[in-house]
């Protein structure tokens, strides 16, 4: 009964679709976790999906591929739109998490440690992200938390790799905006895109990068760009945002199997946001 009744309502919204505007194609809501494993932590995520795949989800016709986006140092989670509106649009269930906390100890630079110190961040990335993980399927059951892709701008691209190199099975893809200190997974099951750019002040660490040869034998993608390294999310140029946009499309055209339906760009914008505590 349940079933029909959701089914009947995906066919009214998609005459409702037919003639209303596209822009409001894609759901936006915010939700708020408490983890308390971690002193109460608060795990704050930004969830994008388009509307008529959650209803497909929530009648048990698909299971939603699922994005994880994790921002850089003193970038905002929601600072990603142009990324977000991307996989959305193609018919993800994006998940963008906000890791700091204004009560969080600054990152530190200590040089000669591994990751110059900072793998007491990636770790508590890698614990938001499963905790984030383990809320969401309460709610978004019908998804796939076992073929994850990674999105992340530099700190947050780190988080990411970090996360496919501790928990390679979960990974299928990472998409990378100029991490400079976790070296890329090598293994060859997960497909990887990253974006470097040409930065003076961002230095990438030796190793980060695989040479050449090896990128091509793995099949892994590095985009070398003229874009400043603080470019890499909402705050830079159309011309930067709209590039990136292009490649990762591309990206997935290539790896995500059959096609799924896209909905305009311009979709993923709605006005308001849900906020929701959990």
């Amino acid at each position: 009964m349940k079933r029909g009744i959701v089914v009947l309502c995906l066919c009214v919204m998609a005459m409702a679709a037919y003639y209303t505007t596209d822009r409001w194609a894609i759901r936006h809501r915010t939700l708020t976790f408490h983890d308390v494993l971690r002193d109460d932590r608060n795990v704050t995520v930004e969830v994008a999906v388009r509307r008529d795949r959650e209803m497909q989800a929530l009648a048990e016709m698909i299971d939603l591929p699922v994005a994880i986006l994790s921002h850089g140092n003193t970038v905002k989670n929601t600072e990603y739109s142009f990324l977000t509106n991307v996989f959305a649009s193609r018919g993800y269930l994006v998940v963008s998490i906000q890791h700091d906390l204004d009560t969080d100890a600054p990152m530190v630079t200590k040089v000669g440690e591994e990751y110059v110190g900072r793998r007491m961040q990636y770790n508590r990335g890698d614990l938001n992200i499963m905790y984030a993980i383990d809320e969401l399927k309460k709610i978004y059951p019908n998804a796939d938390y076992h073929h994850l892709t990674l999105i992340g701008h530099s700190n947050g691209g780190d988080i990411s790799m970090y996360f496919a190199r501790q928990h390679p099975d979960l990974v299928k893809k990472v998409v990378t905006l100029d991490n400079l200190r976790v070296p890329f997974v090598t293994n060859g099951k997960i497909k990887i895109l990253s974006f470097r750019s040409k930065d003076p002040q961002f230095k990438t660490d030796p190793g980060v990068v695989p040479d050449d040869e090896t990128c091509k034998k793995l099949g892994i993608k590095v985009v070398r760009t003229e874009f400043q390294h603080n470019q890499l999310s909402d705050r830079g140029p159309d011309s930067v945002k709209s590039s990136i946009q292009g490649a990762v499309q591309e990206f997935l055209d290539e790896n995500d199997g059959e096609s799924m339906p896209t909905a305009p760009l311009l979709a993923a914008s709605e006005p308001a946001s849900t906020t929701e505590k959990k």
